[in-house]
């Protein structure tokens, strides 16, 4: 079976990127793991870098900082030397006999194509990211104001729909999940490096379709993705969010979309952060008399 490289971008992941590791390494199929340490504690370093000289299939990336999520994927791709790489989120836990059901699917598909796999909480919910619409500025501000009840058919999560009962086409995927090959990835460059955490994986959606390429749902490979295990702060994630969410709209729709519109979008996505920012704060002042810095 040709090998997989299992890509892992980690900060501050915490005890579970370990269980990550075995899951990812106990495989049935082929693997090596391209782990890139974006910022850990020194303990936690020192773990990886002799759990990496006594296990040969580890490739341990460390020393470049925290370069954020986009470049730290990148750097595991070109680290990588197998035909096949997975994007898989570090507190992602990964069963034993899914990446031989992928290379089972495609075998069966024309390419270049990209593969997702159904995402699933601690509490065995459906998370919304791993079925997902393009985000346009439409599907944006659709949901950015709960006007979906008026537009049903543009919503840009579809956890609350059935769960589809074979591979079907889906407009965009989770980063936290991604199978391709590898000469597809590069094709249109990996990820874009301008994004520093949050909407790279939409954006490479985006792109992976206007080059031509498809996207399938793979709803018998279930993965348990924790979640929110790293120690980043709200108004870290919330600025990058922002800042990626500009970005995407800037580069993908300059040339579509008039300069009032996505002045529009812009105010409402710095007024989201904000929002959720002081949100955080006044939770974290109440709760312990100190603001969140």
């Amino acid at each position: 079976m040709p090998l997989t490289s299992v890509i892992m971008v980690s900060y501050h992941t915490g005890p579970v990127l370990f269980r990550a590791i075995d899951a990812a390494l106990a495989s049935a199929a082929e693997v090596e793991l391209c782990l890139v340490d974006n910022g850990n504690p020194p303990e936690v370093v020192a773990k990886l870098q002799a759990l990496a000289a006594r296990e040969p299939r580890i490739h341990f990336i460390t020393g470049h900082g925290n370069v954020g999520f986009s470049r730290g994927c990148n750097l595991g791709a070109r680290a990588a030397e197998g035909q096949w790489l997975l994007f898989l989120n570090p507190d992602s836990l990964l069963p034993s006999d899914a990446i031989e059901k992928l290379i089972d699917h495609a075998a069966r598909l024309p390419r270049p194509f990209m593969l997702g796999a159904r995402l699933l909480d601690e509490d065995g919910k459906d998370q919304r990211g791993c079925r997902r619409a393009l985000l346009t500025p439409a599907t944006a501000l659709i949901e950015a104001l709960h006007l979906y009840p008026f537009f049903p058919k543009a919503r840009l999560n579809f956890n609350q729909e059935a769960i589809p009962q074979g591979i079907t086409p889906m407009p965009a995927i989770s980063g936290a999940f991604m199978f391709l090959p590898r000469e597809d990835f590069w094709r249109i460059d990996g990820f874009d490096e301008g994004y520093f955490l949050h909407v790279e994986d939409l954006d490479l959606c985006l792109r992976f379709r206007r080059a031509g390429g498809e996207i399938y749902f793979v709803p018998d490979v279930v993965v348990t993705h924790i979640g929110g295990t790293s120690k980043a702060t709200t108004t870290f994630i919330e600025k990058h969010k922002a800042r990626g969410f500009i970005r995407y709209f800037h580069v993908n729709f300059a040339a579509t979309c008039s300069r009032p519109l996505l002045w529009l979008l812009d105010g409402a996505i710095g007024c989201r952060a904000l929002l959720k920012i002081g949100a955080a704060q006044l939770k974290r002042a109440l709760s312990s008399g100190h603001p969140e810095n």
